[in-house]
């Protein structure tokens, strides 16, 4: 508990930096490294399933698609940067399991060519493809602000769920994926997130304010104009990211389960690997970045 705790004291404050200071290519810089480090607990989670997988293929399609990333990161348009984003990421996203399936054809046990390719392209289907959305979501107007909201209300979930569940729950929710997620802990979770959605866009101008006075977002970064925004399109939004954030949970618990681990790997002390600590944003991350660039996109700044 004292790791789990220390881990997140230290780490909290410099991903709150990040999301909120630094410039686009430096975010992007970032959430290559963690996915990079995903891709590779996950790579090691598909052995105990049999699979010899493609590692250093799959690390180099990764590392391309957040180097594109960084390059277009200074578009000054979002609605553009957003269009190119899912050209490409569909383009990506379609000849991955080509490019992957042609690698795996020089291997000379051509039955694991196939469980190979597919470990590979699943990866950057489940890993890259939402920690790129978290990058272009923080190109869009408004991405430091709604990347505060998606970390918050992800992390209010996640933190509600856990002591809740291990205190009060008595009802188990999955028993077979995961033994000790309750459905007391998934009602406080979704609670949790609630409160946290609909207080922070209560205040959204007054916090957009301070962190502007204070040096840490550009004024294109905070949601200015919306004195009184309309709270049932957020009071959904956040339901929505919560249920995605647990899906997300759960998934990452069928994995383990299968590969008979209990976590992902051992870089974080107190929380085990990398995808233990993303498994959440990994599902909730596509739901908010479609809503900012396709339902709410503002035309200009605010």
């Amino acid at each position: 508990m004292l790791k789990r705790i220390a881990t997140a004291v230290v780490l909290i404050p410099i991903v709150m930096l990040l999301v909120l200071r630094a410039p686009v290519p430096v975010v992007a810089v970032v959430a290559a490294v963690v996915a990079l480090v995903t891709v590779q607990e996950f790579l090691k989670l598909t052995e105990s399933y049999g699979v010899q997988p493609l590692r250093l293929p799959t690390y180099i399609f990764v590392g391309l698609l957040f180097l594109l990333l960084a390059a277009n990161a200074a578009s000054e348009t979002p609605q553009l940067s957003a269009l190119k984003f899912v050209l490409g990421l569909g383009f990506a996203a379609a000849i991955a399991p080509f490019i992957f399936l042609t690698i795996a054809m020089r291997r000379a046990q051509m039955s694991s060519a196939y469980p190979a390719a597919a470990a590979s392209a699943f990866a950057f289907a489940y890993i890259a493809l939402p920690m790129a959305m978290l990058v272009q979501l923080r190109q869009q107007w408004a991405g430091a602000f709604w990347l505060l909201y998606l970390l918050l209300v992800v992390w209010a979930g996640d933190i509600f769920a856990y002591f809740v569940g291990r205190s009060l729950g008595r009802h188990l929710m999955a028993p077979r994926i995961s033994p000790k997620k309750t459905w007391e802990g998934a009602a406080a979770s979704l609670a949790a997130s609630l409160v946290v959605g609909i207080l922070l866009f209560n205040h959204a101008l007054q916090i957009s304010s301070f962190l502007l006075r204070v040096g840490l977002i550009q004024r294109r970064d905070g949601l200015f104009g919306l004195e009184k925004p309309e709270l049932w399109p957020i009071i959904l939004l956040t339901v929505a990211l919560n249920i995605a954030a647990q899906l997300g949970d759960l998934v990452e618990s069928l994995i383990k389960r299968g590969a008979g681990v209990k976590d992902s790997g051992t870089i974080l002390p107190g929380h085990g690997g990398m995808l233990d600590r993303i498994d959440a944003l990994l599902f909730a991350a596509p739901v908010l970045w479609i809503y900012v660039a396709a339902v709410f996109p503002p035309a200009r700044p605010w």
